[in-house]
């Protein structure tokens, strides 16, 4: 019996020689004869260290070549592995290790004084450490152990990967994504893309999320293509490898940041053959002014932790400014209203329902709320709103979750009204997603002091430093009396954006 996905990335009986999988930006390769290698060692470790198939395996790692082998070494010996923000902050790996309860937790030489401790509270075995500079146990390790290991046994339905996600109410949610998935999605999107062994990525993402770990890195694999692997986006080095790349992936932050340079002129971008956008919208005006400076369409496509891709832009075809394109081939998309009774024609705006073999199984250890996620004909309930024209492309216009994107990256607004109104002297408060140029939208927050209590936006802000990771703090905090409330009582979000916009 195979190993699902990972014979398939990394197939034991083809030769790849020496072709080189991915190229930093020291100038130093990787090739795919060294991958196969270098997994067989780190899967050994893994073993050893008490891993046995449907074992999770957590990781919390600055993003190095050596993080997507630690991903591959986990699939090689049948584990499901948890990628984790390196931004996150102690309280917040503790409550993703005591959900997951992995038998080894891998972390950065550097923080594993401090999270030991968390580890072992939450009953993890062995932690490992692995640092972006190539050193740590597990590399120390991995010495110990010969070069080959047959992969062990998975099927479709097995898990590979849980990436957390949450919604506006409650703690972070563990996705499941089974190796079904994530090959399905792997091998639609190579083809729609037109991936071969002749491209180089350019891959500036990080790789706790779904675009980089998975888009970008199973795709590479599948098709025997290489990537630039950059610790994450810095224009100078972007602009310096756009010329010996052919693909690029990004967030539209990459794209506003490119635009806004003077450097990046058409013969930069000559080389490459399609530019991908996702994992937040991507404005009609940024889409026109790339086209106008580089003579190229981004293509925009659309997904999410839960369902990888669903939708996508035509390689060949318009790319229509606004749209997500059309469903993916083997994806059903529909736009059905808000308690599902009715499938909606054409041009009406609903909830966006997809059903593919790239749809999770649903919430690890919460069966109550993936069965309210899902509706009765298998149909997975996205939480976006949007509207199909008649050509079948989709476009989003909204969230029914108010959910913020910053950057490319999900806050959850409950999650940082949560830690402010644990704060002394906060009485209530709202977050909202603000439009922004570069970062599409940033958190802002308006607070509520507690009767006689004199607060300081910058105080709120500093107290947040330590409970929240980076990207979900609020860029500006306001202070006011009271929040806006329907007759109901809900506080009316849409008017603070109006306010504060």
């Amino acid at each position: 019996m195979s190993n699902y996905l990972f014979d398939a990335l990394l197939p034991m009986t083809v030769d790849t020689g020496e072709a080189v999988f991915a190229a930093m930006a020291d100038g130093t390769t990787l090739s795919y004869a060294e991958v196969d290698a270098r997994t067989a060692q780190w899967a050994q470790v893994l073993v050893a260290a008490g891993v046995q198939p449907g074992d999770r395996v957590a990781a919390q790692v600055e993003k190095s070549v050596e993080a997507l082998l630690l991903y591959l070494a986990s699939l090689r010996c049948g584990a499901v592995f948890l990628a984790l923000n390196p931004a996150y902050t102690t309280t917040e790996v503790a409550y993703f290790l005591g959900d997951a309860t992995p038998t080894v937790f891998v972390c950065d030489p550097a923080l594993v004084a401090r999270l030991t401790p968390v580890a072992v509270a939450a009953g993890v075995s062995q932690v490992l450490t692995l640092s972006a500079a190539g050193s740590g146990s597990l590399l120390e390790q991995a010495q110990s152990y010969g070069t080959v290991f047959a992969p062990l046994a998975r099927q479709a339905d097995d898990l590979a990967a849980l990436l957390y996600t949450s919604g506006t109410t409650g703690r972070s949610k563990g996705a499941m994504l089974t190796h079904g998935n994530l090959l399905s999605n792997a091998r639609t999107l190579g083809a729609a893309w037109r991936f071969t062994a002749a491209d180089r990525l350019l891959h500036a993402l990080p790789v706790y999320h779904t675009h980089g770990l998975f888009v970008a890195t199973n795709v590479t694999l599948l098709a025997r293509a290489s990537l630039w692997l950059l610790p994450r986006f810095e224009l100078p080095e972007v602009l310096r490898l756009l010329p010996q790349s052919t693909v690029m992936m990004g967030v539209p932050t990459f794209y506003t940041r490119l635009l806004a340079c003077a450097e990046f002129r058409r013969e930069t971008a000559a080389s490459v053959r399609v530019f991908i956008s996702g994992s937040a919208p991507l404005t009609a005006t940024t889409h026109r002014e790339f086209s106008a400076r580089t003579g190229q369409a981004i293509l925009e496509r659309y997904g999410m932790t839960e369902t990888n891709m669903i939708t996508s832009n035509p390689y060949a075809g318009p790319r229509v400014p606004g749209s997500v394109g059309p469903a993916l081939p083997e994806v059903e998309v529909r736009i059905c209203a808000e308690d599902g009774s009715v499938v909606l024609p054409a041009g009406d705006v609903g909830v966006i329902e997809v059903r593919g073999p790239n749809v999770f199984p649903g919430y690890w250890r919460q069966p109550d709320k993936t069965a309210v996620e899902f509706r009765s004909d298998g149909f997975f309930i996205t939480g976006d709103l949007g509207r199909l024209d008649a050509a079948g492309y989709v476009h989003i216009v909204g969230r029914a979750k108010d959910l913020v994107i910053s950057g490319g990256l999900n806050v959850y607004p409950a999650e940082v009204e949560a830690a402010l109104d644990a704060l002394p002297g906060v009485a209530e408060s709202a977050v909202i997603g603000l439009p922004h140029d570069d970062l599409g939208e940033v958190v802002v927050a308006v607070v509520v002091p507690r009767a006689g209590v004199v607060l300081e936006p910058d105080t709120l802000l500093h107290a947040l430093a330590t409970t929240l990771a980076r990207y979900k703090q609020p860029r500006q905090i306001f202070l006011v009396a009271e929040l806006p409330r329907n007759a109901m009582g809900k506080v009316q979000k849409n008017r603070l954006r109006e306010q504060y916009a």
